[in-house]
């Protein structure tokens, strides 16, 4: 065999075993997680790294999870889905809203004014997953799914009012959020995580909804000015639903004990954690906006905030006329994400 064809075939071998589940000894399993966020975002620091460790201390090493963050094996952030049900690697934390349409039942939680804070939404979506969202989720092995804290306007721009509003060029993460600007009169602009800081230096944006956590990791402390919050028990425009998967055969692969370990840390065995931790990681996000003299905080009034209520009706009913495509009962699924919510809010 000649050395071309020795080296084609080990690349070949390579390719095929590329984010499957690896045993590294008889005793340790590698699975490989892939992330659109760096290890220095707060999401990272305080959720996906202590869950790992976690993993690993209590399957007693016999587990290993290796972290790829910012898309260090390739491809881009809305091609995180097809990675880990295709097997390219095991784990995946991702947002759902980055393939538009892909979990059209999770939608719901994405909606304008549906969302009150990141534990009461996250709890619901629990017990919503085992109501609704077994056909979305057919193709994975579900770890989480959960919510952050929600977003508010970070802008170069101030806020203050829905007249302010019309005009910008604003980033949403997901189509209802592109929706819900288009209703409030700016330009909706679908844009993963990573190209928020070169939008905004080019003028490509005028400015994001993200929540305070994220905003260090993308520079808006430094690239805008006007931070915008609503009045009311829903300060946030909305919020955005991720998922946690792991691949099915990677799953499936696992021996028992290995499998309760995981089991241990899924789904409603994290999911009181993660929706805290997404509470309280605003702190600390919004402490480094303050720590720029120039940004200025802006609580937009209890009218100027019903005026946005009421100028977001139309997104509620495109959506539901979105899901009758699908042959999916829209009204229910929005009907019981807010019911369910309403349940673990305080």
């Amino acid at each position: 065999m000649t050395r071309t064809k020795l080296l084609i075939g080990a690349l070949a071998v390579g390719a095929l075993m590329v984010g499957h589940a690896s045993t590294v000894s008889a005793q340790t399993v590698t699975l490989r997680m892939h992330t659109f966020i760096p290890p220095v975002a707060n999401p990272a620091k305080t959720f996906l790294i202590p869950w790992a460790k976690k993993v690993e201390e209590e399957s007693k090493g016999k587990l290993k999870i290796q972290p790829f963050w910012a898309m260090q094996l390739g491809g881009k952030a809305p091609q995180l889905l097809d990675q880990v049900r295709d097997g390219v690697v095991d784990i995946v934390w991702a947002l759902a809203g980055f393939t538009p349409g892909r979990m059209p039942r999770i939608e719901p939680f994405e909606l304008p004014f549906v969302h009150i804070d990141a534990l009461s939404t996250t709890l619901a979506l629990q017990d919503f997953q085992e109501k609704h969202l077994g056909p979305d989720l057919k193709d994975y092995h579900p770890l989480l799914i959960h919510v952050h804290q929600g977003f508010l306007f970070q802008s170069r721009k101030p806020i203050r009012t829905l007249a302010d509003v019309k005009g910008q060029k604003l980033r949403a993460a997901s189509r209802g959020g592109v929706w819900l600007l288009e209703a409030l009169g700016a330009t909706g602009i679908g844009l993963p995580l990573p190209q928020i800081p070169q939008a905004l230096s080019k003028g490509v944006i005028d400015g994001v909804t993200l929540p305070y956590e994220i905003a260090p990791a993308v520079k808006t402390p430094d690239l805008v000015k006007y931070f915008s919050e609503l009045s009311g028990n829903q300060k946030r425009l909305g919020t955005n639903v991720f998922t946690f998967l792991m691949n099915k055969n990677s799953y499936a692969k696992l021996p028992d004990d290995l499998k309760k370990v995981i089991d241990n840390n899924s789904g409603r065995n994290i999911a009181q954690w993660a929706g805290q931790n997404w509470v309280d990681i605003e702190t600390p996000g919004r402490k480094v906006v303050e720590s720029k003299k120039k940004n200025e905080f802006i609580t937009i009034s209890a009218e100027e905030t019903q005026k946005m209520k009421d100028a977001a009706q139309p997104v509620y009913a495109r959506w539901i006329d979105e899901m009758k495509k699908n042959n999916i009962d829209g009204d229910t699924l929005l009907k019981d994400a807010r019911a369910m919510i309403a349940k673990y809010a305080k």
